[in-house]
């Protein structure tokens, strides 16, 4: 049995159902769960190891639901700077091509270590793309090693140019090979106990890059072995097109039509729901996943997130590929979904509060998980802190710290636990040479764009 405690924080906030928050707090975890949550003389210092938390506000760590990993390969691309989402795709799918395993595991390490620091101590990913011999084992491996609470999306693409989709044929797989991969990594990795730190999802690609076949079996598939789906739907004024004149359907209707709903499903974006649209989605509890940077950076344009909360979607926050945002930062992302949901003209849209609870309890409520996303007693220790005597929050956190998170500068994450296990401390990650890790994800990342040979390096900086 392993126990800490952490104390004295200066302000604990716990999201739980209380919602409360405390001065001078403590928690003491056990085998990585929480066991006790309270003022500092509430809580038994008795532990293996104690942590100061002196001068922090300590909070749950934040959820990220929607990601693509690889793509901190191709951030700021200069051809794919200015593009909206099909043009961006068709640019970079023939750079994607060229992955290989390394850099699957490469760049998973680069965006798990930059969550980490933003305070994100749970991720999905999206990847859809498995050249060259690169599977979800690649990135499972890296995940584990960074230390990161991982729900492993197997993406999937089987729709190439020549039967009327967006990607290339290379690029795409055979249905009865993804969907017998699928079954694989479900039975190899997927871990359905409570605070299980590897859980896998079954995520085919978008209504224009898979069939409708694969999207049933697929889904099938999942609710088989009690896995969550997930897939990109009604992103742009072009995919409602693309499915207008493939199925005589919106895509929010073909969703529907596949049976892509309900408490198991979620999906990211979903930019341009009708209204009706919106209240059925919320009425069968559907998920989706908000993604405030990425739709504003392709021009895609602005998700309606008032009125998905109000219906009753399970609504959090991602920060999609890293090649659509050009950032791995939780914490940023909901600073600008409190902003974009301000643009309309209604100051208060979104509060800070509102922001960082769709951060963490939000989105665990979209993963299907009620074992994160609050500080409570039996919850997973997942936690961060953030020192409120730094330079960006001067004169800020003395009135409001936590809405100094969201209103300020977003900082970089003090202290991190992700099951009560030290991820970062002192702001500094633990366990990564960060240095090494740059440096071979620029290498791989400068080859491939240039279409050199990846070259295996001889180092894992992860360990």
């Amino acid at each position: 049995m392993t126990t800490l405690v952490l104390e004295h924080a200066a302000l604990l906030v716990t999201m739980d159902d209380a919602d409360r928050r405390i001065v001078d707090g403590a928690l003491r975890i056990c085998d990585g769960v929480i066991t006790h949550v309270g003022a500092g003389n509430e809580v038994p210092r008795q532990a293996d190891r104690l942590i100061d938390a002196r001068g922090m506000l300590v909070m749950p760590g934040l959820v990220n639901t929607h990601h693509h990993f690889y793509q901190t390969l191709t951030r700021n691309v200069p051809a794919a700077q200015d593009a909206t989402l099909f043009n961006w795709l068709k640019t970079l799918y023939p750079i994607w091509a060229e992955l290989t395993p390394e850099a699957i595991a490469v760049s998973t390490a680069v965006a798990c270590a930059e969550l980490l620091l933003s305070g994100c101590t749970t991720a999905s990913d999206h990847t859809y793309i498995w050249p060259n011999g690169a599977t979800l084992d690649d990135q499972i491996a890296a995940a584990r090693a960074i230390g990161i609470r991982f729900h492993a999306a197997r993406g999937s693409m089987s729709l190439g140019e020549s039967q009327g989709g967006l990607p290339p044929d290379r690029v795409v797989e055979a249905e009865d090979a993804i969907l017998r991969d699928s079954r694989r990594v479900i039975e190899q990795y997927h871990d359905a106990a409570r605070h299980a730190l590897t859980r896998i999802v079954l995520a085919p690609c978008s209504p224009f890059s898979v069939t409708p076949d694969l999207m049933r079996e697929s889904l099938a598939l999942a609710r088989a072995y009690g896995v969550h789906s997930h897939t990109h739907l009604a992103e742009t004024r072009d995919e409602h097109g693309y499915c207008q004149a493939t199925f005589g359907q919106t895509p929010v209707e073909l969703a529907e039509t596949l049976g892509w709903v309900g408490t198991d499903v979620w999906h990211a974006h979903l930019v341009h729901p009708s209204a009706d649209e919106v209240r059925r989605l919320g009425q069968s509890r559907t998920g989706v996943a908000h993604c405030p940077s990425s739709n504003m950076r392709l021009a895609s344009g602005i998700a309606p997130l008032g009125a998905m909360r109000h219906a009753g979607m399970r609504v959090g926050l991602g920060v999609d590929g890293s090649a659509s945002n050009d950032s791995s930062h939780l914490l940023a992302e909901a600073r600008q979904a409190l902003l974009l949901a301000r643009v309309g003209g209604d100051p208060a849209a979104l509060t800070a509060h509102q922001a960082l609870w769709l951060a963490t309890r939000g989105g665990a409520a979209v993963l299907g998980r009620d074992d994160i996303g609050a500080l409570a007693p039996g919850m997973s220790a997942d936690l961060v802190g953030f020192r409120l005597d730094t330079l960006p929050l001067a004169g800020a956190a003395v009135h409001d710290p936590l809405a100094s998170l969201v209103f300020c500068q977003p900082p970089t994450a003090d202290l991190v636990l992700v099951a009560g296990r030290p991820r970062v401390v002192d702001g500094q990650l633990l366990d990564v040479d960060v240095g090494r890790l740059v440096e071979r994800h620029n290498a791989l990342a400068r080859a491939l764009v240039r279409r050199e040979p990846l070259r295996r390096g001889s180092y894992a900086p992860i360990g």
